[in-house]
């Protein structure tokens, strides 16, 4: 839903013009059950003025049907949509929402606080580039809120904002806010978070949330709509500069048209540029980039195309198209990071199809070299991991397969585990480093390479890449 604006009525093409180019921003709310994500987006939308007249008249009816709250408003039902979800004031599934301001566009992704529901909360993190924390005063820093700022940390994302929520029930009290600011600054020190914002506020009551607080004034600091509008979450430093592209299928509609469809991964590509098919390596030129709006002549990360090469070369659905001098590791083994999603438990040697962008095979865990205690970030040895848990494991796959490392590159690095039985997806899975055939953990780079790449960026840092030694 877009804002009000006084352009819709002089120039509407001016306005969406306008809001075309505005920046994007999708973020997740998270944290342990019953802090109040939903109500939070519920009141965010509100404060906004972002919900139509109908939509308030039903949550209105909602509100007094499933008598959730105690009020007679309930911002939460904005969001949980499901019957089981109203009937509970729970949330079970992710529910997305969209919304702009002035300044930016949003995706909001909220996400169940339970237990049960954690492999819902991973699939909604998964796509963010910002997370919003909840805490519940009353209760500061829980198990699931540990839980969800580790997983947050693993799926790679770098900006946290912690949300101190029900504010009011504490009294709105300093002394309250600053213990849970310091237990959380303390628990995140070995996570892999960036830049980290606190904001004390109530989102049943609106403090803080769109509005400043006159019952906090002791809090300098800005509102959560403030903070959205403004953190940088695209710095040109964390992009990943080489091109990628998963070939989604082959477009062959007539004898005399051949294309590799699928969506830019990273990177950008020129007409003309040589790429190369992974993984034969045979190598071509492009020689058109198609779109469902005509022809370009540069395509960049997150834009669906279709590429046609100037060769006639074996490629196909699975495959990645890359620079020739820009090649992914290429390898049947590796060690990830991995979030069991499944009741049955994670076993050794036991084959599960692995899908990994568009290349799907057979592989199984050859050995867990330690499952994480989300309380205490400590490790341990494990034989399976259950329900919920994390751990590091090494992969073994039928077959070779392209990838980046998921720290330098979310969209290539990232894979789900398949139950051959059952068909469900039972793990999602960060491949953190490379393994020998031997099942030796492999360094990222040589002494060499590593010399190398100190050298090029001490005389040459506007080149921008972080792996000059790859190609």
């Amino acid at each position: 839903m877009a804002h009000s604006s006084d352009l819709i009525a002089k120039d509407i093409e001016g306005y969406l013009k306008v809001h075309e180019n505005k920046d994007m921003l999708r973020f997740i709310t998270c944290g342990s059950v019953d802090d109040g994500k939903s109500t939070l987006i519920g009141r965010l939308l509100y404060d906004s003025k972002m919900i139509f007249e109908d939509q308030m008249a039903a949550i209105e009816n909602d509100s007094k049907r499933f008598n959730t709250t105690d009020e007679a408003f309930d911002l939460a039902l904005l969001v949980d949509g499901l019957q089981s979800e109203r009937e509970q004031g729970i949330t079970i599934d992710v529910a997305y929402r969209y919304f702009s301001t002035e300044q930016r566009k949003f995706i909001i992704a909220d996400t169940p606080g339970h237990e049960q529901y954690t492999r819902n909360m991973a699939t909604g993190a998964s796509t963010c580039d910002l997370a919003v924390i909840l805490v519940d005063a009353r209760h500061g820093v829980q198990t699931q809120t540990r839980r969800h700022s580790f997983i947050c940390s693993k799926l790679g994302i770098k900006h946290v904002i912690v949300a101190v929520n029900k504010m009011d029930l504490v009294d709105y009290s300093q002394e309250t806010y600053r213990k849970i600011k310091d237990e959380y600054r303390a628990f995140a020190e070995d996570l892999e978070f960036k830049d980290i914002r606190f904001v004390p506020l109530s989102a049943l009551k609106g403090d803080n949330v769109v509005n400043e607080s006159l019952n906090m004034e002791w809090y300098p600091g800005a509102t959560l709509m403030r903070l959205l509008n403004s953190v940088d979450v695209h710095s040109s430093s964390d992009e990943f500069p080489e091109f990628r592209m998963p070939v989604q299928y082959v477009n062959r509609p007539n004898l005399n048209f051949r294309g590799f469809a699928g969506t830019v991964a990273a990177g950008e590509i020129r007409v003309g540029d040589k790429v190369a098919s992974m993984p034969s390596g045979k190598e071509s030129k492009i020689k058109s980039i198609i779109t469902f709006d005509g022809e370009l002549e540069v395509a960049s990360k997150g834009m669906a195309i279709t590429l046609t090469l100037e060769d006639e070369i074996d490629c196909s659905r699975g495959d990645m198209l890359v620079r020739p001098n820009q090649k992914p590791h290429m390898s049947s083994t590796f060690a990830a990071d991995v979030v069991w999603m499944d009741e049955q438990a994670m076993e050794v040697d036991r084959d599960y199809y692995v899908k990994l962008g568009t290349h799907q095979t057979v592989g199984h865990a050859t050995g867990i070299e330690y499952r994480v205690d989300v309380n205490t970030l400590a490790r341990s040895e494990a034989a399976k991991l259950e329900l919920n848990e994390i751990g590091r494991v090494k992969f073994d796959l039928d077959t070779g397969v392209c990838f980046d490392l998921y720290s330098d590159n979310r969209e290539t690095g990232a894979f789900i585990l398949i139950d051959k039985l059952t068909n469900n997806t039972v793990a999602a899975g960060m491949i953190a480093e490379l393994v020998a055939s031997d099942g030796s953990v492999k360094p990222k780079y040589s002494v060499h390479e590593l010399e190398l790449n100190a050298f090029v960026r001490k005389h040459y840092p506007h080149w921008g890449a972080k792996d000059i030694t790859k190609g």
